[in-house]
Order: C-alpha cells, then structure tokens, then sequence
C-alpha cells in the first residue's frame, strides 16, 4: 500500500473525512500516472474503460433522523445488453411501450435508444454530482463511471 492511501485512511479512520470523500481521493490517486509506469519511457496509458455506472444517494436530514442512502452499481455490459434488446423491439410494440410510458407522465421514445448514444454517455460520463433541495433535506446524488 502506498503512503497516501495510507494516508486517506488513516484521515478516514481519524473521522477527518467521510468515505465518499476517501473514496474519491483513492480514485484521483489512481488517475494519476504512477512514478515507474510499466514498458519504455513516459508512454502514455491507455485510459481503462470503466465496467460500472455508480449512482450513489445521499440525503443530509438536519434532524439527523432517518437519512435516506442509496449506493447502486450497474454493469455497463448490462445497460449495453438492454439497448441491443430495445432495437429488436418491433416497431408496433414500441408505440405501445411509449403510449403506456406517456400516460404514466414518462415523456420517452425508446426508438431513440441507440448503441452510439449510450457510449457517447459513458464517454462523457466522468463525475456529476447534483444537489437537490427539499424543504428541510439536502439530497446529494453522484452519478459516475468506474
């Protein structure tokens, strides 16, 4: 273990940070390119592709009561599989499916689901964090890619 995931943790451990915070430093540690890369000279790595989209929910509740948590990882193989299926929807089922998600008040066609447009996603998908303010409540919701 090298001295500054040590160090993150000994910090998380010490209660100085939280382990969203420890989680995040440990993921910039291992963005950043090591002393000694592997092979000849200052190559450049090739960036790994990531395997998950991570949605993480917090919710500060100032009473301290009951704070709502929620931490879900999905395989991208997973959502990848979901769009080849979706494209072999027929064309009259798709209309019903977004007939039924119309009325439900879910405003979606799934006929502009596309294979390029999910990578696209996960391309540009490197950390979003969203604030939402309820009365009384902070919700906190991270989505990002690993």
């Amino acid at each position: 273990m090298n001295e500054n995931r040590r160090t993150i943790l000994e910090m998380l451990a010490a209660g100085k940070i939280d382990a969203e915070e420890a989680e995040r430093l440990i993921a910039a540690l291992e963005k950043e390119p090591s002393a000694d890369p592997p092979g000849k000279g200052n190559e450049p790595r090739a960036k790994e592709a990531p395997k998950y989209i991570h949605v993480v929910v917090n919710e500060e509740n100032p009473k301290g009561d009951n704070p709502t948590k929620a931490n879900i990882r999905v395989p991208i193989q997973l959502l990848r599989a979901g769009v080849r299926l979706g494209s072999l929807i027929p064309a009259q089922a798709q209309f019903h499916v977004n007939a039924a998600l119309r009325e439900k008040g879910v405003m979606f066609d799934l006929s502009q689901i596309k294979p390029e447009n999910l990578e696209k996603l996960i391309e540009n998908l490197d950390d979003i964090t969203l604030d939402i303010g309820q009365k009384n409540k902070n919700v906190k919701v991270r989505i990002f890619c690993e």
